[in-house]
């Protein structure tokens, strides 16, 4: 999994090769594309980058356990090539790189946005 900042956000794909990273949707860029017209697509590292660093995923003693064998996180990916349904709370390009290296669905960026929503919605409510 490799991942690019994006002004405050991180936008992760699958790493294949230098020729091939998959991600869901292009790196946002200004004109960001409407969530319809998203896909699931393949790109060299450096439109996948767009000049900025690429980092990989640091993975955690269990997450080394439970990650899905490398070939068969490429042919999970490459297996999506086209697909849509584009969410940026449920079905992200984190999400997608999530589930083809570890199998599980999941996006650190989401969780973090529903914690600070919701301490601020326990802040506002301690208040009346």
């Amino acid at each position: 999994m490799v991942r690019v900042r994006i002004g405050s956000i991180w936008h992760y794909g699958v790493y294949v090769s230098d020729d091939e990273v998959i991600q869901f949707g292009y790196p946002p860029r200004e004109g960001a594309e409407r969530p319809e017209v998203i896909r699931v697509v393949a790109t060299t590292i450096e439109e996948f980058s767009g000049g900025s660093i690429v980092e990989t995923l640091t993975m955690s003693g269990l997450e080394k356990l439970r990650r899905v064998p490398p070939k068969k996180t490429c042919a999970i990916a490459r297996s999506r090539l086209g697909d849509g349904g584009y969410d940026l709370l449920h079905n992200n390009c984190e999400h997608f790189a999530y589930e083809c290296v570890l199998g599980v669905k999941r996006s650190e960026q989401e969780e973090e946005a529903r914690k600070r929503w919701n301490d601020y919605v326990k802040a506002q409510a301690d208040k009346k």
